[in-house]
């Protein structure tokens, strides 16, 4: 009877070849039972003493783990899953990171070393060279706000001059 994380007959024939024959010493205990409880621990997060009987002395099952693990056993039937996938296009191999949640620790700006910053320092805003641009949004980059946004100073048509509000000035059709 296979139980909720134990693995199918289909799913046990990728692993059962790649898996390490011991030529001699005392009977093991069945792979697929080890593998199997292998499987439990991982699925269900207990620690390895509180692994079921049935599946063999916990101590067998995380001395296979730990060599399997080193010897590189579980990586041998990923890279062959992944060669046939690939093989027949099911493998898409594009990796996106998104960037939006990565944070710094709220110490991380003041290093507290030597010669490091300590946090705190009076920064004075200086005006670019460029009066215009001071008047755009920081948010919007100059490029495209320069586009969007008129001066205040050249464009005052109010609902009273009867001026068509949604038009640009002149000078600005072009951009």
């Amino acid at each position: 009877m296979i139980r909720r994380h134990e693995l199918t007959d289909q799913k046990w024939e990728l692993p059962a070849p790649l898996i390490p024959r011991a030529a001699t010493g005392r009977p093991r205990v069945p792979d697929r039972q080890v593998i199997n409880g292998m499987a439990y621990k991982i699925r269900t997060g207990i620690s390895w003493r509180d692994l079921p009987e049935r599946y063999g002395p916990w101590q067998t099952v995380c001395t296979r783990y730990r060599r399997y693990a080193i010897d590189g056993v579980f990586t041998r039937p990923l890279r062959h899953i992944q060669a046939q996938a690939d093989a027949a296009g099911d493998i898409d191999w594009l990796v996106q990171i998104d960037s939006t949640i990565v944070r710094a620790h709220q110490h991380a700006a003041a290093t507290g070393r030597k010669g490091g910053s300590t946090g705190r320092t009076n920064r004075t805003i200086t005006p670019s060279a460029d009066p215009e641009a001071d008047r755009l949004p920081r948010s919007t980059s100059p490029a495209t706000a320069k586009a969007v946004l008129w001066p205040s100073s050249s464009h005052r048509a109010g609902p009273s001059s009867g001026a068509d509000t949604t038009e640009p000035p002149p000078d600005r059709r072009g951009l």
